[in-house]
């Protein structure tokens, strides 16, 4: 969706990181986008998967996983300029 209503712009971008608890590439990946997420002004959802079978199975060998508007971009780690190129791009 593209365009204001009420003041609010509807086409920010939404960036979701999957992790886990324990998870260290995980924190690092989360102090990377958070860092970020103000300067590019996107939407971070977090979500964990533990304790969610089918989250456990589509993501565990992969943690930390980043997906912008719902599309994987990252698995392992974020690069802080490749996120940049990836949210001015897609």
């Amino acid at each position: 969706m593209t365009g204001r209503h009420d003041g609010i712009s509807l086409n920010r971008r939404k960036v979701t990181l999957y992790g886990a608890e324990g998870c260290h590439l995980c924190e690092r990946a989360r102090v990377t986008v958070e860092e970020l997420r103000d300067e590019l002004g996107f939407e971070l959802e977090e979500i964990g998967i533990d304790g969610d079978p089918e989250l456990e199975a589509r993501y565990r060998e992969l943690i930390p996983v980043v997906e912008i508007d719902g599309e994987q971009a990252f698995t392992y780690f974020v690069q802080p300029e490749a996120l940049r190129r990836r949210l001015d791009h897609a």
